[in-house]
């Protein structure tokens, strides 16, 4: 049997008063931060359903997040506080400062935090309260945070990404280099030490050009370093990394690259959900 739009409404509104009464009974205050790279605009909004205030900005520091802290916590007498902030370019410093204070924080998901019908006007006010307000009624989505070890894995991974495509670039170079002046190699596959051999062996007319194929020859060498270095580094962490069990069996293996579920945060997420 349908519900009429009534009793839909009805059941909503005691859904969401249910969340309200259950999240006042865990903390005291909700506190919205909308954080960029030099600030953060702070919003409270206390359990009882009176409106979030507007608290002012603090600069994006970590002595300044600590005083924050601690003031929220003098006002209210030591009671548990949940800070909220969406995920961003800025990370998660703000969030495991606030964990070790011994109060309660949440990174959220930015597309899935409700927006209201026409509320286009977007300023960091209105950010930091609006955050405040869906906090205290449960209506907002954390988002998994890594804690810092997997987090310095994650920049590993990400930075063996980025030199895989400075590798990848610098091939290019060489080849369309080498294309233009009709040098073509007469092997099957490229990269390897035949390959190289090769290009020890291509002349050109004028000196300068040679000086050209040498530096492109020496930025792919280069980035394969580079690349090579950084896996190492990641073979080398993997017995003791926490979430090891994620990764496939080929990234401990000794020949060929580590798998590419290293720089996939969902993978990280399966043994934590």
């Amino acid at each position: 049997m349908k519900q009429s739009n009534a009793t839909q409404q009805t059941v909503v509104e005691r859904t969401v008063a249910q969340r309200v009464s259950a999240a006042s009974n865990v903390h005291a205050a909700y506190i919205g931060l909308d954080v960029h790279k030099a600030s953060i605009s702070v919003a409270i909004a206390e359990a009882r359903r009176q409106a979030p205030e507007f608290r002012g900005e603090i600069p994006n520091e970590p002595a300044a997040i600590d005083k924050l802290v601690r003031q929220l916590s003098q006002r209210f007498d030591g009671q548990p506080l949940l800070f909220s902030y969406e995920a961003g370019p800025c990370g998660y410093g703000a969030y495991h400062q606030i964990q070790a204070s011994g109060h309660d924080c949440e990174v959220v998901a930015p597309t899935l935090i409700p927006q209201r019908a026409g509320d286009r006007i977007k300023t960091d006010r209105r950010d930091a309260k609006m955050l405040a307000r869906l906090s205290r009624s449960g209506e907002l989505t954390p988002v998994w945070v890594p804690t810092p070890e997997q987090e310095a894995v994650r920049d590993l991974t990400r930075a063996r990404e980025d030199m895989k495509a400075a590798e990848l670039r610098a091939r290019q170079r060489l080849n369309a280099f080498l294309l233009r002046h009709s040098k073509i190699y007469p092997g099957k596959s490229k990269w390897i030490p035949a390959h190289f051999r090769w290009l020890e062996t291509v002349r050109f007319d004028t000196p300068v050009q040679q000086v050209v194929l040498q530096e492109y020859v020496d930025n792919v060498k280069d980035a394969q370093r580079r690349v090579a270095g950084l896996e190492k580094q990641m073979r080398a962490v993997l017995p003791n990394w926490s979430l090891s069990p994620v990764v496939g069996s080929s990234s401990s293996s000794r020949r060929g690259p580590p798998s590419s579920a290293w720089a996939r945060p969902r993978r990280w997420r399966m043994p934590l959900e």
